[in-house]
């Protein structure tokens, strides 16, 4: 068996490899745009004093957080997509922006159990609604303090973004896989890919840290 190494492979696929990254990344950002809406949404109907909006929200974070992320990507574009003809690439960015919607949901109503209840208390005896009361006092200070956790939620995003590749979307693990079929090079080429995720990861942790730091200095 042939176990020498041939690295040429990288630089003769390396087009290929870029759109397969530019795309991961493409998909990855479109999806945390529409999960942050959704995951505020739902964090705020889950502490809503309504019993029936609290239930819907958290019905939904405990559906989506109890389905592996490959299976609803699968239901997603088997199922959904025979009725919204959405494709392998909006079923990918769906999938993984209700997925990731869900757990910034529970960061976000973390946050805001977290600001002492006092705060809402002054601000109703001070005369505000509950309304005006969360949007002016307890907002502020409950997304501060979730604000690290759902950068974070970006780097999980990017690496689960390698399960959209069962449905066809030819991102960063797709064109991987693709190569080593034609090659039978899976060492030089999952190596390399395996690179590509951590540089990914590695860059935007550094920059979450580096403005966790300055908003520390700003405070």
């Amino acid at each position: 068996m042939d176990y020498s190494m041939d690295w040429s492979v990288i630089p003769q696929n390396m087009e290929s490899i870029l759109e397969g990254l530019w795309l991961t990344l493409q998909i990855s950002a479109l999806a945390l745009l529409i999960s942050i809406p959704i995951g505020i949404f739902a964090g705020l109907c889950r502490v809503s004093r309504n019993r029936f909006v609290s239930f819907l929200a958290t019905s939904y974070i405990e559906i989506i957080r109890g389905v592996p992320l490959l299976v609803l990507l699968l239901w997603i574009y088997f199922v959904l997509n025979k009725f919204m003809h959405l494709g392998s690439y909006w079923s990918a960015i769906l999938g993984l922006a209700f997925f990731s919607g869900s757990f910034i949901a529970e960061i976000v109503r973390a946050g805001i159990e977290s600001v002492p209840r006092g705060q809402m208390e002054a601000a109703r005896s001070a005369g505000m609604s509950y309304a005006t009361a969360m949007r002016l006092i307890i907002l502020p200070q409950a997304f501060r303090k979730v604000l690290p956790p759902m950068a974070s939620q970006f780097i999980i995003l990017i690496k689960d973004s390698s399960l959209v590749s069962i449905i066809s979307v030819a991102d960063l693990t797709l064109v991987g896989k693709n190569i080593v079929g034609n090659t039978f090079r899976s060492l030089e080429v999952w190596s390399f890919i395996a690179i590509l995720y951590f540089l990914m990861t590695f860059i935007i942790s550094q920059l979450i840290r580096f403005l966790e730091k300055k908003y520390k200095v700003a405070e």
